[in-house]
């Protein structure tokens, strides 16, 4: 499984442009094949953030996630004023409820 933690900080500009872009984006990402979760959230306490937490059944479907016209369209509507962003991609294995 591939897992992407990222954090994207936004600006009074572009929070309402990157909220609007979201939404269609994470409704043609669900949809994907191989895309296990697709989520965008923002702090409780520093509203600026955006978290995007994302599980993948493997490389192959992230990287044809990346391809997709959902995202590009995305892209192209934050690139007027693109928040700072940093993911990290991790190759995870599911384990049980460490009680």
């Amino acid at each position: 499984m591939i897992v992407v933690n990222a954090k994207m900080k936004t600006n009074e500009n572009n929070f309402e442009i990157i909220k609007t872009a979201v939404k269609q984006l994470e409704i043609s990402t669900r949809e994907e094949n191989g895309c296990l979760d697709y989520a965008f959230s923002v702090e409780l306490h520093d509203t600026k953030n955006i978290r995007i937490t994302e599980l993948w059944e493997d490389l192959q479907s992230l990287q044809e996630h990346l391809k997709t016209e959902h995202v590009a369209t995305f892209i192209s509507s934050i690139s007027s004023d693109p928040p700072e962003t940093d993911a990290k991609f991790y190759e995870a294995t599911q384990i049980e409820h460490p009680q």
